[in-house]
């Protein structure tokens, strides 16, 4: 049996039988006006972070979910795209399937404005979509790509990144480690369809997403996820897991690098009112400007007496010059 037929098997017992806090989720889901969320959706919320992001939903945008699960994600980005088949989920586990219509059809009950057939359930992976070449707005996965291999992994990006528009927007929250997982957590087929030994670290998580052709990648928050404790998982000392949520777009990439945007911004301290690189950055005097990780560097290179260069933040919702 393959890991990822390991981790269809998982998923096919725990969509028959929720477990409840499978992947840790920290907070309740997004509390949106005239949004209620069924009991057993909420149970089978198996995601790390939230791909849900309100101010970038407007003009109702045809959504490509992935992994459908209990179907709550799906249910948020339909409470934004009321039309017929404005989401489209996309799952290869049968049971799954089944819960989440069962779930939806819940919804409807419950929410006078929503109708399933806002959401489009088909069944499909994340290697080969079953949708058209650059036919949607934005991509979405949550707690589903840190499952995959590496090679996998990109193969999935590949394939988000052939059916978005240009500057569609690929949405994912997935866990991070902070540093490499040991070989012997990695092969680990059961962990790994839990989300515990499959993540790959921040740099490497981003370089792939880059290597893929996503020009720019803003990351929305990155939190604590899970420990993994020397003891219980043999390990010489404890290893955590984050949650990264992030959105990267289906833009160029620039010739001197993707734009990664992780909440750092650039602060002029000099003597004039304002300082003009001559590469597009103008930064006035004492007033913090968000940048782009790439040009945080070259302008704190730049004048490092004049110029500050504040910690990344790991929360940054747009704006700023790259």
């Amino acid at each position: 049996m393959s890991y990822l037929e390991t981790a269809a098997q998982f998923y096919s017992e725990v969509a028959q039988t929720p477990e409840v806090g499978l992947c840790c989720v920290q907070s309740t889901p997004m509390q949106l006006p005239g949004l209620k969320i069924p009991c057993k959706m909420q149970d089978m919320n198996y995601g790390c972070g939230t791909t849900v992001h309100p101010t970038e939903l407007s003009h109702q945008p045809t959504v490509l979910y992935v992994g459908v699960g209990g179907g709550l994600e799906a249910l948020q980005f339909a409470y934004f795209s009321r039309r017929p088949g404005a989401v489209i989920a996309v799952e290869p586990v049968a049971a799954m399937r089944e819960a989440a219509r069962t779930n939806l059809e819940l919804a409807a009950k419950e929410n006078p404005w929503f109708d399933p057939s806002f959401v489009e359930i088909r069944e499909g992976d994340a290697f080969d979509l079953p949708v058209a070449d650059e036919s949607v707005d934005i991509v979405a996965q949550n707690c589903l790509f840190n499952i995959f291999a590496p090679e996998d992994l990109t193969r999935a990006l590949q394939a988000a990144y052939r059916v978005l528009k240009l500057g569609g927007r690929l949405q994912m929250s997935d866990p991070i480690a902070t540093r490499p997982i040991p070989q012997h957590l990695q092969q680990d087929e059961r962990l790994r369809a839990m989300c515990l030994s499959g993540a790959l670290t921040y740099a490497e998580y981003i370089q792939r997403i880059i290597d893929v052709g996503f020009g720019q990648i803003e990351i929305r928050a990155r939190r604590p996820y899970r420990l993994l404790d020397s003891e219980t998982y043999q390990l010489e000392k404890h290893l955590l897991l984050e949650s990264l949520d992030s959105v990267a777009f289906k833009v160029a990439i620039p010739e001197d690098g993707a734009c990664v945007f992780t909440g750092k911004t650039a602060i002029y301290a000099g003597n004039e009112p304002f300082f003009d690189d001559a590469a597009g950055h103008l930064l006035q005097r004492g007033i913090p400007a968000a940048v782009c990780d790439k040009t945080a560097a070259k302008l704190g290179a730049l004048k490092p007496s004049e110029i500050m260069i504040t910690e990344s933040t790991w929360h940054y919702s747009g704006g700023g010059c790259c």
